[in-house]
């Protein structure tokens, strides 16, 4: 199957702002939860966000909710997180996947780097 493709990271000083975007084609993208995951430096993966096939409920990990948006649009097989206020603490790699993520699912995700 075709993997997910991620973009949109980069390099930003602490209090910034970067926007995702996950194209999650090769999946019957309309009905499935999409999740954000990351993984930081020498750190598990972790979850961060999810969202429903409507897009109407979203579920955000504790240490970004209230900075962190995730949005799809399912026209466009497309998944977006924007993030605010970023914090050093949020640099990782950052992936989409259906959530619960499947496990021959993963991409090369993107690599968001935050500065102090």
């Amino acid at each position: 199957q075709v993997q997910p493709v991620e973009s949109g990271g980069g390099l930003v000083q602490a209090g910034g702002s970067l926007r995702l975007s996950c194209e999650a084609s090769g999946r019957a993208f309309n009905i499935d939860p999409m999740g954000w995951f990351r993984q930081a430096p020498g750190k598990e993966r972790e979850f961060v966000a999810r969202i429903d096939w409507t897009g109407s409920n979203t579920v955000y990990a504790d240490s970004v909710l209230g900075r962190f948006t995730i949005s799809r649009d399912n026209g466009k097989n497309m998944v977006f997180l924007q993030m605010n206020n970023l914090k050093p603490e949020d640099t990782a790699v950052y992936y989409c996947n259906t959530n619960p993520p499947q496990k021959n699912y993963w991409g090369k995700g993107t690599l968001v780097t935050v500065s102090s």
